[in-house]
């Protein structure tokens, strides 16, 4: 299992990096006011509202960077530093979580497959430490080694697929939203160049993650697929 160990250690510096990089973004032009002054949760409400959408909720949300989008509840929670705040950040941050509600309203399709495997995933993530450890102890003691290796690539291939879901369905949020501040005027110039360099970097978070995602599971598919020959 050492080489799992390496790929998780590489991502996990690289994800730091990006994550560090993220905030730094974040925190630039979170200095920034929009000339029009407006606050995440107006410019959320007013996105909603420039799309036809009135059946969404806009909420706070405590914490920093937990803002999302729920499909279930319809709802969108902005955390304390983009719901009150007037800043270019936040006005990125909100439009994005109003482009996921904009692809639910127009039933895009890479929003719908990701929804429907967040049960699957959610019991996956519950138990693949269990399956991982489990699967060192059982390796160790001379258990069938194909039939362990096999568990675990299911369980990462559940996750992989996930992570690689999850990156059009962030990529259009953004793209939406980034369309969405250029074609009303909200965000312009050096207010829409903040904007993107945000959403960019946000983005490449999620690319990090789809790429940890996809090592540990072609690890463990080729570990399995050797324990065959």
């Amino acid at each position: 299992m050492i080489g799992y160990i390496i790929i998780i250690g590489f991502f996990s510096v690289l994800g730091m990096i990006m994550s560090s990089k993220l905030k730094a973004v974040f925190s630039k032009y979170g200095k920034y006011s929009l000339g029009n002054n407006m606050s995440g949760q107006e410019v959320a409400q007013h996105m909603l509202n420039h799309y036809g959408i009135h059946d969404v909720k806009i909420i706070p949300s405590r914490g920093a960077l937990t803002d999302h989008y729920n499909p279930k509840t319809k709802t969108i929670a902005l955390s304390e530093p983009v719901y009150n705040s007037r800043s270019i950040s936040a006005a990125a941050v909100a439009a994005h979580e109003c482009g996921h509600a904009v692809q639910h309203a127009s039933n895009y399709p890479m929003l719908n497959m990701r929804s429907s495997l967040v049960p699957i995933v959610q019991i996956s993530s519950s138990f693949q430490r269990f399956l991982f450890m489990g699967g060192i102890f059982f390796l160790g003691a001379g258990a069938n080694s194909s039939i362990v290796l096999l568990i675990l690539t299911v369980s990462f291939g559940i996750t992989a697929l996930f992570s690689l879901v999850t990156l059009p369905v962030e990529f259009d949020a953004s793209k939406r939203a980034l369309a969405y501040l250029d074609d009303t005027g909200i965000a312009m110039g050096i207010e829409y160049d903040g904007a993107r360099k945000a959403l960019w970097w946000a983005a490449m978070t999620y690319v990090v993650n789809a790429l940890a995602s996809l090592a540990a599971f072609l690890y463990f598919l080729l570990r399995f697929m050797g324990s065959r020959d």
